[in-house]
């Protein structure tokens, strides 16, 4: 690992995406959030997806400019078509119109189409948290089948990622996952790193269990288990099924549009607890359980519990004190983009701990 300062890294991923053409506010607006989620230390999904969204921005699959329509709105309920703009910027203008509505009539829904990929759910629902709400998201690209249905061997669905985040006295609570056994994205770190997950988290087109990332380019592709796996994947199944709805049934446009270039559609709710039992009475139930989660004695040579958004406010403040850590396997596509684009890349922080 080594660590980088946050503005420099932010500053090369604005230079990036605006030089690959994506228009100066949409870049400021994805170039932050990457960064903030590099900084709650989920690297997959941090500047690294870059190196996914500049052949998109060369190849014209992700709109640089304009933006979204609107086509519908009942003030608590909205549809937008994303008109594949990027996802950071969508979801951005998304949960802003949700939160300001919350705040008047107690909650507000919002479907969305066609938007390009959304990047880490935890950054996103953070945003909501932050300002006292309760936030909700979930999200399927129609293009995808990476996630064979349990029982059968064919992928036909996307992992169907899913998040909630919402205060507490502390830092929010992150609560982020997916109907997926793990994601694409850690897929793609596994292949281009050379190594098998430690777990039989795959499933060949044969229909047997493995620890090999390369069945999902085999011919005839393999697929990402559902969570549960082979035992229980009936309910990661039942999870994707209802994602697929949430995301795609509610915005009216998905998999019968048989769309071929990678997007997100998506879900989003905003709740504003003082609509509900008042902010105080929320974060006393909030606080309580996750208190008693906390202390709660630990299975022996264990860590202690840990609350869903512990590790990612304890990531923030390390690095803020160190600077933000990069694996190699995301450093080596990063630099490459910054090579190709002729942009100097930032120099490493000294390691503090030496």
């Amino acid at each position: 690992m080594e660590h980088f300062d946050r503005t420099a890294l932010r500053e090369l991923a604005f230079a990036l995406l605006t030089q690959g053409g994506l228009e100066p506010d949409k870049a400021e607006t994805v170039s932050e959030l990457l960064t903030q989620t590099d900084e709650i230390g989920v690297t997959t999904h941090g500047i690294s997806m870059l190196s996914y969204y500049l052949p998109e921005l060369a190849n014209g699959r992700m709109t640089c400019s304009g933006s979204h329509d609107v086509l519908c709105d009942s003030k608590i309920a909205q549809v937008l078509d994303g008109n594949y703009l990027p996802g950071h910027w969508v979801m951005q203008q998304a949960i802003e119109s949700c939160m300001a509505r919350a705040s008047e009539a107690g909650m507000a829904a919002m479907a969305i189409r066609r938007s390009h990929h959304i990047g880490c759910l935890s950054t996103l629902t953070r945003i909501a948290a932050l300002k006292g709400f309760v936030c909700y998201i979930a999200t399927s690209d129609p293009s995808g089948r990476w996630v064979a249905p349990f029982g059968g061997v064919e992928p036909l669905l996307t992992p169907n990622p899913w998040a909630i985040g919402y205060p507490s006295s502390t830092h929010p609570v992150l609560i982020d996952t997916c109907a997926s056994i793990t994601t694409v994205s850690k897929v793609r770190e596994h292949i281009n790193s050379g190594t098998e997950f430690e777990h039989a988290w795959m499933l060949g087109s044969d229909g047997s269990a493995t620890t090999d990332p390369n069945v999902v380019n085999a011919k005839p592709k393999g697929s990402i288990l559902p969570v549960g796996g082979m035992d229980h994947g009936h309910k990661g199944f039942a999870m994707g099924l209802m994602v697929e709805m949430l995301t795609q049934a509610l915005a009216g446009h998905g998999r019968v549009e048989a769309p071929d270039r990678w997007g997100a559609n998506v879900f989003l709710q905003v709740l504003d607890p003082e609509a509900f039992g008042g902010r105080d009475a929320f974060l006393a139930q909030v606080d309580h359980v996750n208190d008693a989660c906390r202390t709660s004695r630990p299975i022996p040579g264990r860590d202690p519990v840990r609350i869903p958004g512990d590790r990612a406010a304890r990531r923030r403040e390390e690095a803020s004190a160190a600077g933000i850590a990069l694996p190699n396997e995301v450093l080596e596509r990063i630099r490459s983009c910054a090579a190709d684009a002729h942009l100097p890349f930032p120099d490493s922080l000294p390691d503090t701990k030496s």
